[in-house]
């Protein structure tokens, strides 16, 4: 009886020690978004050029992201990240019969597995998470968005690493449907779009760069498809942003290739050496094939056989130094443009999902989310434009206090005659179509101002004040020559927005 005692002892403590060997440590993280905003982010007027405003210049908006980690060890855990939002106060669809009871959808913004392979220092990441290819001096140009896709990363030494990613950011989106018809064919079938990446890391003794290369391929019903066909849930408007600088009529005629090719690569350089003295540069290039040929209308009136092709480049930079009650800086761009001729593609850079932050007005340089009307919360990723800018940023002279003020001008690189194929000068202005911001020809130009003060009321309590102005100075007899609806005036663009952003 006694060894049949402490074998079951001893079987309660093996059973014990597993237990506490398997127990899993979770946090929990997030932020409320409480947001008070007025502005009116368009550049033109209405087409039939009202004088009245049509658009509300006031809205109150929230958004709360939840993030909970599952924590076994330092080499295993599990993250998942909700969202709720952007809820718009009073809003049937976000707020109930009386705007106030929520109805919105909670969607899993990020939920992925970070392990470790069994003693080395190889590290993968498995799920749906936040991707930013490697990028200084205004944010990524090419890709920071949330994705599908496995990353492994391992350390050599202090001085150098290696990251590799696979990632799939569309698929099984092609409806294969005729216009107007409810019969499917071929649906869900070479509409995928996967993209591999490798990055080198290289840190030495005030200096950091990453050079990076990234190859993809397209299906050819990823993003387009034969003419007449629909894409399913908005695929056509989520891929490769900005791909035509908004034509109407976009049906690509067929294609003989099952895949096309996409190509990316990038150096961006930090330079700390001369500290306070901050330099950065980054320089990015990128191809797209040709997935097949499209009409497009030259003055409304003669059709033009243009190429998908698109192939560009970009150089961006900033210089600042640090002092006590603040730090100045300048900050700068040029990409390359459209030549005119649509029948060898665009020379615009392409992208995935840029995120250019330089300004906080035209970009996404301070929170991110906006309220109000046409706010500019979009991929910015400066193709077809050049520009300069001047900052004074975290200036405090008040503590918990912080202010950053910033004037840039914006130019254009795109050829004035590819305006004959637009329609109309809403396509300038139409950042929904052209999804990396306004199309700019050498004869246009804008000047932007920004004022962001943050107030560290709490620890985990932030207000958030931003205020900013947009000069129009494009050009109105270049874009009196769309086809279509001359009749527009163009006007200035401001927004005044408080946000308070409790983090913890």
């Amino acid at each position: 009886m006694k060894r049949i005692m402490t074998l079951v002892l001893a079987a309660g403590l093996f059973v014990a020690a597993n237990t506490g060997a398997q127990a899993i440590d979770f946090k929990a993280s997030g932020e409320w978004l409480m947001g008070f905003g007025a502005g009116d982010g368009s550049l033109i007027k209405d087409v039939d050029n009202t004088k009245s405003h049509t658009n509300d210049t006031f809205s109150a908006a929230q958004r709360i992201r939840l993030q909970l980690d599952a924590v076994a060890s330092e080499a295993l855990s599990g993250t998942v990240f909700f969202e709720i939002g952007d809820q718009i106060w009073g809003q049937q669809e976000s707020g109930g019969a009386l705007g106030a009871d929520s109805t919105s959808t909670i969607k899993v913004k990020n939920a992925y597995l970070d392990w470790m392979v069994p003693q080395t220092d190889l590290r993968f990441r498995m799920g749906l998470q936040a991707i930013a290819l490697p990028n200084v001096a205004g944010g990524s140009a090419i890709m920071d968005g949330d994705a599908a896709a496995v990353v492994a990363n391992y350390r050599f030494n202090d001085n150098v690493g290696l990251t590799a990613l696979w990632m799939r950011p569309l698929n099984d989106n092609y409806a294969g449907r005729q216009h107007g018809s409810t019969e499917n064919y071929r649906q869900n079938y070479l509409d995928n779009m996967d993209l591999f990446a490798l990055m080198l890391p290289l840190t030495f003794d005030g200096v950091e760069l990453t050079p990076w290369v990234m190859y993809g391929m397209q299906g050819k019903n990823a993003r387009f498809n034969e003419h007449g066909v629909e894409t399913a849930d908005g695929a056509l408007n989520v891929t490769l942003p900005g791909y035509y600088p908004a034509f109407s009529d976009l049906s690509l005629g067929r294609t003989g290739k099952a895949y096309g090719s996409l190509f990316w690569a990038g150096l961006p350089v930090a330079i700390t050496a001369f500290d306070p003295l901050n330099i950065e540069l980054d320089i990015n290039y990128g191809y797209v094939e040709a997935m097949g040929r499209f009409d497009v209308l030259k003055r409304g009136v003669d059709p033009v056989r243009g190429s998908s092709q698109r192939q560009g480049w970009l150089v961006k930079a900033l210089v600042e130094y640090k002092m006590d009650w603040g730090t100045p800086g300048i900050f700068g761009w040029y990409a390359s443009g459209d030549d005119g001729n649509v029948k060898n593609g665009s020379e615009r850079l392409p992208s995935v999902a840029g995120s250019g932050n330089f300004t906080s007005f035209m970009g996404d340089g301070n929170l991110g989310w906006g309220t109000g009307y046409n706010f500019y919360d979009n991929n910015l990723t400066y193709a077809g434009t050049w520009g300069i800018g001047l900052q004074l940023a975290d200036m405090s002279f008040v503590e918990n206090l912080k202010h950053t003020f910033r004037v840039a001008y914006w130019g254009g690189t795109n050829s004035p005659s590819m305006v004959k194929y637009m329609d109309s000068a809403v396509a300038w202005n139409d950042t929904t179509a052209a999804q990396d911001g306004p199309y700019l020809t050498t004869n246009d130009g804008l000047l932007e101002f920004n004022l962001v003060n943050s107030y560290q009321i709490y620890e985990n309590l932030e207000a958030n004040l931003e205020l900013g102005y947009i000069v129009n100075m494009m050009d109105k007899d270049t874009w009196d020559k769309s086809y279509y609806n001359s009749n527009w005036s163009k006007q200035d663009a401001w927004k005044a927005q408080l946000i308070l952003a409790y983090t913890f």
